[in-house]
């Protein structure tokens, strides 16, 4: 089935039971090796949705914290259905983050991953009270206690509160809604059509806003194929063994595929698209791909805030920029028609094009809020506008580019320096595989500009500081180098900025 023919649903759930009564022995889940049918799955879902239901009340929140499995996927149609409010907690955070998180949302009953269950209850601040379900002890055992009447459910109800990844201050619950996961999937459906017999590979935590790509795939009929964590040799057997159509990566993991020993173009043959996000594609990066292989490029851009993406640079872009208009992968592609985006200067005023500001969004897949913050919720959502905390711009094409985010916005002796313009300087160096460039403290300037490297070859600090100061100011030419063998990643496959700024303050 196409995206253009998809059956309409106006509540998360239905899009599997949709597809069960469509296509009930189609395949919709891979999970090492075996398929589950989309009838299956859909009486899994239906059986747990009942007992879920039969515990609390309509609005509960029901927390996951676990690492990818079948399991998660249905909790994620399974608490819809219930009327309860999933709160998937990030399984790579420490202890007391899931505390807070726990606290902060309210959560009345977790099921967690026995190891990652284990490190939560070693934990001093864990409520002893909180009812908590080991998925691999006894929730089979719970699974089959009492089973209840599902309630009548809203397309306004919240379905999801996500918690974002707090790089600034305490972490915020995004409180996402049937309504803007439904519209969410419409804007990514418009840019990532899924096509009949798509199988779809999915790396990422199921705990991230990226997990709409898997509601995607099923709003469709299509096969997802779902790996426990990324890594190189488990995505490229799967794409070979599953003849995956299209995946889902961050640059940093296509470059792993590509720098795999084993790599061999043929195990992508049967891949159509790749869709990325998080940081934008090196042009070097891009040539490589596309010179081992036939596969189509998308980027997107979006944010948990989001329920998804707004913005997308398109398989055409991608071979309009090999083709001699490099440009295009400095920017994330032209809004969407499902989606309102403006850029405005700090008096709200509208910026012309080539003219840098913060990014505003009007779209029913925006959040609601942020969950019991309405303080935090209003300095965002402002007339009907998502407030990004991006600064971006539009060239005279409608071409948006990101410049950077508000608050890795580097300001050095009074002026503004965007981490994202050195990095892509950076990265024109021939011996620069990656980089991240943050700000530190300085006595003198307020902030310095300091890079962070992964090198492939040999540069010196002069050599790279040369690079630079030929195409940038020097005052955004960095004043410290570091050299690593890989930059951390958070769970949306984004460079860890805050990781590596906590860490420079722990070397001086």
């Amino acid at each position: 089935m196409s995206s253009t023919t998809a059956p309409s649903a106006t509540r998360l759930h239905e899009l599997l039971a949709l597809q069960a009564q469509r296509q009930p022995t189609a395949t919709a889940l891979w999970w090492q090796g075996r398929a589950t049918s989309y009838a299956h799955l859909q009486a899994r879902v239906a059986r747990l949705a009942q007992r879920l239901a039969s515990v609390g009340n309509p609005g509960d929140r029901i927390g996951v914290l676990a690492f990818n499995g079948p399991e998660f996927i249905e909790f994620m149609y399974a608490a819809a259905a219930s009327g309860r409010i999933l709160v998937p907690l990030n399984a790579r955070l420490a202890p007391p983050e899931w505390c807070y998180q726990l606290g902060a949302s309210g959560v009345s009953l977790l099921f967690a991953d026995a190891e990652l269950l284990q490190a939560l209850r070693a934990e001093p601040g864990v409520p002893q009270t909180l009812p908590a379900v080991d998925l691999q002890g006894d929730y089979a055992q719970w699974l089959e206690g009492p089973q209840a009447t599902l309630p009548a459910t809203a397309a306004d109800d919240p379905v999801w509160i996500l918690y974002t990844s707090g790089s600034t201050g305490r972490p915020k619950g995004a409180v996402l809604t049937h309504r803007s996961f439904l519209a969410g999937l419409e804007s990514a459906a418009l840019a990532r059509p899924v096509l009949p017999g798509d199988t779809y590979l999915y790396p990422f935590p199921l705990f991230h806003v990226a997990a709409h790509n898997v509601l995607l795939q099923h709003q469709y009929g299509a096969a997802v194929v779902l790996l426990r964590s990324f890594s190189p040799e488990a995505t490229l057997r799967a794409c070979r063994e599953q003849r995956v159509t299209t995946l889902s990566l961050a640059p940093t993991m296509i470059a792993m595929l590509l720098d795999d020993p084993a790599f061999c173009p043929a195990d992508l043959a049967s891949v159509r698209t790749i869709g990325y996000g998080a940081s934008a594609m090196p042009e070097t990066l891009l040539r490589r791909l596309l010179a081992d292989t036939g596969v189509g490029l998308c980027q997107s851009y979006g944010m948990t805030e989001l329920s998804g993406s707004a913005a997308f640079l398109t398989v055409e872009d991608h071979q309009r920029a090999v083709a001699g208009q490099p440009a295009l992968l400095r920017t994330v592609g032209k809004p969407l028609a499902t989606v309102q985006l403006k850029v405005v200067d700090e008096a709200g005023a509208t910026c012309p094009p080539g003219v840098a500001g913060e990014v505003l969004v009007k779209a029913p897949q925006c959040m609601s809020g942020y969950w019991q913050q309405p303080e935090a919720t209003a300095a965002v959502l402002v007339n009907g506008w998502l407030h990004t905390g991006d600064v971006g711009r539009f060239d005279s094409a409608g071409y948006l580019s990101i410049v950077d985010r508000k608050k890795d916005m580097i300001i050095s002796g009074g002026e503004n320096v965007a981490s994202r313009e050195v990095e892509e300087v950076l990265r024109g160096h021939p011996a620069v595989k990656d980089c991240a460039v943050i700000g530190l403290p300085d006595a003198q300037w307020g902030e310095q500009v300091a890079a962070v490297l992964v090198l492939d070859g040999e540069a010196s600090d002069d050599e790279l500081a040369a690079h630079c100061r030929a195409y940038l100011a020097g005052y955004k030419t960095p004043k410290s180098w570091r050299r690593v063998q890989a930059l951390p990643l958070n769970a949306a496959g984004k460079v860890d900025k805050p990781a590596l700024r906590a860490e420079a303050r722990e070397r001086s």
